[in-house]
């Protein structure tokens, strides 16, 4: 089903330019609230959170425009990480839920992705109808029926409870040290707060937020100023952050990056001993490494794959009635806590395990051998499709034969940036890089 506007993460673009307008926010907001205001029998909300950029402020405003037009009371939680909207949708028993965040995208970026009233992302089906909406227009509500907005100031606070009580009950983190990264991002408060009332102490950076600076050499994008921080301070840990905190990346004590998929095939294997991991399966996209696959299938489990995005993963977990699931990139998505992807409370569960286990966290942040993987990015022009061109098809081609018996080869077009993906793995690092520079070579002079 074709889109114009949602890509694999809600709406995303430079701000102020099409297609993240403060013009559009009012219509995508009055389109939304159409939508989901089916009746008039009782009240109808909306809660919007966002992320620290300072576009935010304008969206936020043309968002609440939009939504109270059409009749719906808006309630503003302020900078709240991701997760934190999809938890308050449900316990607030709003119609919807709203995050203005770009994520991990610079500051110049924004982004719009929705909550449906069970705290889950929309889907496809549901984002083309808005869209239609949109285009069609909306009748607005009676002047006697306009929405109310008001700023709720417990939101993260009701988040941060929520959280916390999914460690084990009475466990301590005392006498670990932890570094967050905030990334300059939604988790800024959020996230030191848990970990310092949870009994650790922390060492907290990416977090002076000033509107331009969400990612800008913090956070799980950019790993190397918490590693610094890591061995600097002789941390037992570090936890980096994205600029909405769905994501999360692992520092080991020496400053060692753990990346998603080793998360997921600790957690995994964790779980499945303990008898929590249903349908003794994990759920993942295309991207996760062979390896994790491999170290699944040693220990009797399945890797269940989909396309990429952490919506297609929760999709796929709430089909197969699946309990865990989450990206290479990070997301890691447990559905017996969290409706979406929260990286504040995947870190917990890896300090949780290193409480259990009294292991450090080098011994637990590595639990198989990636085969080598690379992946390599090529900007394209509006209006572009290069992947259409006969010699870029005729690259992808001699590549796929390459690869074939001892590798694979993954080209996609990013949801959220004018980017073509070209990934490769292989344990014949030679024709890895080979197979993947020819292909970029080729992407490359297509877009010439």
């Amino acid at each position: 089903m074709s889109r114009k506007f949602f890509g694999t993460d809600g709406v995303r673009g430079r701000a102020n330019s099409h297609p993240m307008t403060a013009e559009m926010a009012l219509k995508l907001g009055a389109a939304a609230g159409r939508y989901f205001r089916r009746d008039g029998s009782r009240e109808h909300r909306v809660v919007i959170g966002k992320d620290t950029r300072l576009s935010g402020y304008m969206f936020e405003t043309a968002m609440t425009a939009g939504f109270t037009s059409t009749g719906m009371n808006v309630f503003l939680l302020g900078p709240v990480p991701t997760p934190a909207v999809g938890m308050l949708t449900t316990s607030m028993r709003a119609d919807v839920g709203v995050m203005i965040s770009a994520s991990h995208n610079p500051a110049e970026d924004n982004g719009i992705k929705f909550f449906g009233p069970d705290g889950f992302k929309l889907s496809d089906e549901a984002e083309s109808e808005i869209e239609r909406l949109m285009e069609e227009g909306v009748e607005p509500a009676q002047a006697s029926n306009i929405g109310r907005a008001k700023r709720i100031d417990d939101g993260r606070f009701r988040y941060n409870e929520r959280v916390k009580s999914t460690l084990p009950r009475g466990m301590s983190l005392q006498g670990l040290k932890v570094v967050i990264d905030c990334a300059n991002g939604a988790a800024y408060r959020t996230a030191p707060e848990v970990l310092w009332e949870l009994g650790a102490e922390v060492i907290a950076v990416g977090t002076a937020p000033n509107g331009k600076n969400i990612n800008d050499h913090c956070g799980s994008t950019y790993v190397q100023t918490a590693a610094e921080a890591v061995v600097a301070h002789g941390a037992d840990v570090g936890i980096c952050l994205d600029g909405d905190a769905d994501r999360v990346m692992i520092l080991d004590e020496r400053g060692q990056v753990a990346d998603g998929d080793q998360l997921m095939g600790l957690m995994a294997k964790s779980w499945a001993d303990q008898g929590r991991l249903a349908g003794g399966a994990l759920v993942a996209t295309v991207m996760s490494n062979l390896g994790l696959e491999r170290f699944l299938e040693a220990e009797g489990l399945r890797l269940e794959r989909t396309a990429v995005g952490d919506r297609y993963v929760v999709e796929r977990m709430r089909q197969g009635g699946f309990n865990l699931g989450g990206e290479q990139s990070g997301h890691i998505v447990m559905t017996d806590y969290a409706t979406t992807g929260d990286g504040l409370l995947a870190g917990l569960q890896f300090l949780a395990a290193m409480v259990e286990t009294g292991r450090k966290a080098s011994d637990l942040a590595q639990v198989f051998e990636p085969v080598p993987q690379l992946l390599k990015n090529v900007r394209y022009g509006t209006g572009q499709n290069p992947l259409e061109e006969a010699q870029v098809q005729a690259a992808i081609a001699d590549a796929e034969a390459k690869l074939s018996g001892n590798g694979r080869l993954l080209i996609r077009k990013s949801g959220t940036e004018p980017l073509i993906r070209v990934m490769a793995e292989s344990v014949d690092e030679a024709i890895l890089n080979a197979a993947v520079d020819n292909v970029v070579e080729a992407v490359q002079a297509a877009t010439q």
